[in-house]
């Protein structure tokens, strides 16, 4: 009876082992939807002005409730003080357009057994987290042109000591999963980065006033002076491009974030044939 017992219990533990793992294998697939930008320039997160974003992914899933993810994004955000509500954005009058190219990893935890093809557990909300680098290109249109700001050293940049072209950031979010049936699933996922720059919007530090950008720079030097300060004088405000006046806060780096729907097909787990014992 105690070997039994000891067999059914090793029989059990066997059998869960692989249902755990009857979920595993690559999936790929893609996604869209909007990209939101939240910085020096929107600093009341407002959510009406939209971007986009497009990306592919593949997964693997490990097992019912753990996945890696890996994805590339291009995306675009864009803001402009003329938005907001506070009166010294909108007499400091800037503007921003950045594209960006994203590669990033993510684990994801669902919350519930998810198992393709499987009607009672085809639906699941899950978190995930990961790490992400990206190429980004913050831009402005002046006169009927767009300038690549960077290369303008819009904030007295010494030239080629501009802040760097690529940046990291840490991902979180959450979403849901919802399985359509073996082959093919739904995913809504937001997504939000904590980034190691603060130049997303080409904001950060202070003005450094038309002499400093014209000993610095020699080319596009007229553009350069014209678009570090955009200001409006008012009465409240009649200065406020003088040279070290602040321009942006640099004690808090900007963020982005996607919401997105995304559609993936499941390859299926693909296990090794068994060898049959010679007799």
């Amino acid at each position: 009876m105690k070997w039994n017992c000891i067999i059914l219990l090793v029989l059990g533990f066997v059998v869960s082992l692989e249902a755990q793992y009857e979920n595993r294998g690559w999936e790929l697939g893609g996604r869209a939807g909007v990209s939101y930008y939240f910085g020096d320039l929107n600093t009341d997160f407002d959510l009406t002005k939209p971007g986009a974003i497009l990306g592919v992914g593949a997964r693997y899933n490990i097992n019912n409730r753990l996945a890696l993810s890996f994805m590339f994004n291009g995306s675009r955000i864009y803001y402009r003080d003329e938005f907001s509500d506070n009166l010294f954005q909108q007499a400091r009058n800037l503007s921003f357009r950045t594209d960006m190219l994203e590669w990033a990893a993510r684990f994801e935890f669902n919350f519930l057994e998810y198992i393709h093809g499987d009607l009672d557990y085809g639906v699941t909300p899950y978190l995930h987290g990961g790490l992400g680098v990206f190429y980004y290109r913050p831009t402005a249109e002046y006169e009927g042109e767009r300038y690549n700001l960077r290369s303008l050293g819009t904030e007295g940049q010494v030239p080629g000591e501009e802040y760097f072209f690529l940046a990291t950031s840490f991902i979180y979010g959450a979403g849901l999963k919802i399985d359509f049936n073996y082959r093919w699933s739904m995913q809504i996922d937001l997504s939000a980065r904590l980034l190691g720059t603060d130049f997303l919007d080409d904001v950060s530090g202070t003005f450094p006033g038309e002499r400093e950008i014209r000993d610095l720079r020699t080319v596009d030097v007229d553009v350069a002076v014209a678009l570090s300060d955009r200001s409006i004088p008012s009465d409240q405000f009649p200065q406020i491009g003088e040279p070290g006046r602040q321009r942006g806060n640099g004690r808090n780096n900007d963020s982005f974030a996607h919401l997105t729907v995304g559609m993936y097909y499941y390859f299926g787990h693909v296990t090794c044939p068994r060898i049959s014992p010679l007799y």
